[in-house]
């Protein structure tokens, strides 16, 4: 079945029909869903979600947009759920250089941060990174995140730095971009890495698959990126949603 690795069903535009939509993903072919905490509030709710749904796992982290106003005692509470058996990674954390707010170098503090302490509590992580490439690598290098192990969420980068993660042992997060006409840096790196390191994700409510741009994005619209995927690598649609599948239970360490 369908693994979406990397949702926020915690989001506010799902508040109207959170337990409809929920309640339809495995008739619908969807298995597995990690909900991702990116500030303190959404984590609270990524993680009370998964106690409430077999099928839903949480990560645990704060995304580098909200780290201005964050503290230790912060890590403290994300070292705390961790004990929490749902909770599956750290993340989604990292860099964002798109908006100079927070300032770089608060953002790098807690990435390193969050880095040690997935480290302490030995869970893979999320990352994300946009137009940040050099710093988020050489962060990740520095705190040996290939020991980690995790995915590169919302991929948006080149082949070669796609090549350079997998050769760390993470995976590549593929969503709904991939759809998009003016894509062509995404649809060469799934061309050209092998589908086992491809994970399914759709960072819902944003980012839907074209013939839904620009409606909110749900785990429903996740056969699009697969027929994307398979029609780039030139194989069935049920490889796909198979590889990949395997893909998120060895990234979030579930077999």
């Amino acid at each position: 079945m369908i693994f979406d690795t990397h949702a926020h069903y915690e989001d506010e535009q799902f508040d109207d029909d959170r337990k409809l939509i929920l309640a339809s993903m495995k008739e619908n072919g969807v298995g597995r869903i990690v909900d991702v905490g990116s500030s303190v509030e959404s984590t609270k709710v990524a993680v009370e979600l998964a106690g409430q749904y077999d099928f839903i796992y949480a990560a645990v982290g704060i995304h580098p947009e909200e780290v201005g106003d964050i503290d230790e005692s912060h890590m403290e509470w994300l070292k705390s759920l961790t004990k929490d058996e749902k909770v599956v990674a750290i993340g989604e954390i990292g860099l964002d250089y798109h908006y100079e707010d927070p300032v770089r170098d608060i953002q790098k503090v807690w990435f390193e941060r969050q880095l040690e302490l997935a480290h302490e509590v030995n869970l893979p992580v999320c990352i994300h990174s946009r137009e940040a490439a050099k710093d988020t690598l050489d962060i990740m290098k520095k705190h040996h995140a290939e020991e980690l192990g995790g995915v590169i969420h919302c991929f948006s980068y080149s082949t070669e730095m796609a090549e350079t993660y997998i050769d760390m042992g993470f995976y590549i997060g593929v969503g709904g971009v991939v759809t998009f006409k003016n894509s062509k840096k995404l649809k060469e790196v799934v061309k050209n890495i092998p589908l086992e390191r491809i994970v399914l994700e759709t960072d819902c409510p944003y980012m839907a698959p074209v013939p839904n741009r620009g409606k909110r994005n749900s785990s429903l619209y996740l056969p699009y990126v697969v027929s994307a995927i398979a029609d780039i690598k030139g194989v069935t649609e049920e490889e796909v949603i198979s590889v990949t599948e395997e893909n998120g239970l060895k990234l979030y360490r579930m077999i």
